[in-house]
């Protein structure tokens, strides 16, 4: 009797949908931002008073606002901004948090006054303490990106520490330490480098929270200000026409929170991948 043997394959790892749209929105997210023009149909801050407020048509895939630009334009051309204000503002919370964390975890003293800071600032509404810093620096999309920042340097700090405590308790800082190495080579070496990972993959789903505070303050009038294509001042300027033309926030609002939800999606499945859950096949 003949015994057939079936090879046995392994799974293999089918990409979600979901996963796939998301780094499609992200890819034509940094297309409009690189070369907005490549999209547009027309200049964000062409005004044709005759033009105000026209409805959707193929000249005007989005309509026209109270000034007659053209809001598709304005919306890809503002895709530069929202996201330098959002990449800027994790970047910035990143290196400033991470830094604090590692730096924390050094020594009690230090470990003690920095957390004691942490634990105050994280007692304010993220939002909140954003609004603060912008009543001291003022209103602006530069003043935003550090407000942002600011708000999210706290958790940034927690994390990084947590992080740096496990690092100098493995085994491989313990050798260094016996085989003489300096601390300055130990931190350079071991402690910065394996605290990092976990950090920027938290920061990943992070940059959509920061793209939709920086709509949220741009829309109360605290961010980017007019006349500069941004998605917040873009909505603020169309809530006075919604019975009259609502494409005027209805599709600013759409892309920001595609661009949220792609940012979190993208994020999600890359601090997964970190902590070696993969993606699955759903």
């Amino acid at each position: 009797m003949t015994t057939v043997l079936t090879p046995v394959t392994a799974p293999v790892a089918r990409a979600r949908p979901a996963l796939v749209l998301a780094w499609v929105g992200l890819g034509l997210l940094a297309l409009a931002a690189a070369w907005p023009a490549l999209l547009a149909t027309a200049a964000p801050d062409t005004v044709d008073p005759a033009s105000a407020l026209a409805p959707i048509s193929p000249h005007h895939p989005f309509g026209t606002d109270q000034l007659g630009r053209d809001v598709y334009s304005r919306v890809v051309y503002g895709t530069r901004m929202s996201l330098l204000i959002g990449l800027g503002a994790t970047t910035l919370a990143v290196t400033v948090g991470a830094l604090l964390g590692v730096l924390a975890a050094a020594g009690r003293a230090v470990d003690e006054l920095f957390m004691r800071i942490t634990d105050i600032l994280l007692a304010f509404p993220g939002l909140l303490l954003a609004l603060l810093v912008i009543a001291v620096l003022g209103p602006g999309a530069v003043n935003t990106t550090i407000a942002l920042a600011c708000a999210a340097v706290p958790g940034y700090v927690r994390l990084a520490r947590g992080q740096a405590l496990v690092v100098r308790r493995s085994g491989y800082v313990s050798a260094a330490v016996v085989m003489g190495r300096s601390r300055v080579g130990i931190f350079f070496g071991h402690v910065l480098p394996n605290t990092l990972p976990p950090v920027l993959a938290f920061a990943a789903v992070d940059v959509g929270t920061a793209l939709m505070a920086s709509a949220s303050l741009s829309f109360l009038g605290l961010g980017a200000q007019p006349p500069a294509p941004e998605w917040g001042s873009m909505l603020a300027e169309g809530r006075d026409y919604l019975d009259s033309a609502w494409g005027l926030t209805v599709f600013p609002g759409l892309v920001v929170t595609a661009a949220v939800i792609a940012c979190y999606v993208v994020g999600a499945d890359l601090r997964a991948r970190f902590e070696g859950r993969g993606t699955g096949g759903r």
